[in-house]
């Protein structure tokens, strides 16, 4: 008798070494999860699973706990052996990644990959948490993010119809590329954040240019934008509106730089859609529209 309480007794403390004690049990592990797009880790934030990233591109700047996470470098100009050193069990990205021959290197590696899509659009955003959501288990915390988008659009929407524009300002938006170092402007290619600025009762001023849009002082001061929306890193690199205004070309020659409309406003907020869309469209309506 005392023989079978000792073998069941061991038998139950083994099993529960296995269960919960054993760190390498694949099992219980926690995955280590890579993001290489910056929509993508705020997403995973919001749907609180940012405990489960380990590393993220420089792009990924949104919220400030993205920033304590060990970067791989800039989503398109990876190093495979940097993304591998973090021994991730997944990497998840939207198919913007380069150089080309890294999604290759990972996968010769066996590294699990899975691709989600971009955030162009409101219903792609929406559609995007749902999918996040639903992937990771977290489908309810998603419908409560898309709950909330909704509710900010709308108070978005009514402010804008309730201030009864009569004037729409054209509104250029300048960001400074950490890629390549060098200033372009982001509107007239009808991006997320042309469509967050006419939603904002403004208008994208014309930009008349080619390419990668690389500013060109001519054709800023052509387009004379009344208001000019300076991404943060570009404006923090000057240091102030008055730097700005001296130190981008053509800058100087608009009307938003006589009247002193140059406003600073994050990077990450004008070029993808997302859980804080309505917020975000609510901060450039005060801005265009004060």
């Amino acid at each position: 008798m005392k023989n079978t309480i000792l073998v069941t007794a061991i038998s139950l403390l083994l099993f529960s070494c296995g269960r919960f004690g054993n760190k390498g049990n694949e099992e219980n592990k926690e995955m280590r999860i890579v993001c290489l797009s910056k929509h993508l880790t705020e997403i995973m934030f919001a749907l609180d699973l940012g405990y489960k990233i380990v590393a993220v591109d420089l792009s990924s700047t949104y919220p400030d706990s993205a920033k304590l996470l060990k970067t791989v470098g800039y989503h398109r100009a990876l190093s495979a052996e940097g993304i591998i050193s973090m021994e991730p069990d997944l990497v998840i990205h939207s198919k913007d990644i380069g150089p080309e021959q890294v999604e290759s290197q990972l996968l010769k590696t066996g590294i699990k990959e899975k691709i989600f899509g971009a955030a162009n659009t409101i219903d792609s955003a929406k559609l995007l948490i749902k999918e996040l959501g639903d992937y990771f288990g977290a489908g309810s915390k998603a419908d409560s993010i898309i709950k909330k988008m909704d509710n900010d659009l709308s108070l978005a929407t009514r402010k804008v119809t309730e201030k009864q524009i009569t004037d729409t300002p054209s509104v250029m938006i300048i960001h400074f590329g950490r890629a390549n170092n060098v200033y372009f402007v982001m509107s007239g290619r009808n991006g997320a954040g042309d469509k967050m600025i006419k939603m904002a009762g403004g208008k994208t001023a014309h930009y008349d240019a080619k390419g990668a849009r690389q500013i060109s002082a001519e054709a800023v001061a052509a387009a004379n934008p009344d208001i000019i929306i300076a991404t943060d890193y570009g404006f923090d690199q000057m240091g102030n509106m008055d730097k700005f205004i001296i130190g981008v070309p053509g800058v100087s020659l608009t009307n938003a730089a006589k009247n002193k409309r140059i406003y600073r406003f994050e990077e990450h907020d004008l070029i993808y859609f997302g859980p804080r869309t309505g917020e975000n469209i609510l901060k450039l309506f005060n801005l265009i529209h004060p």
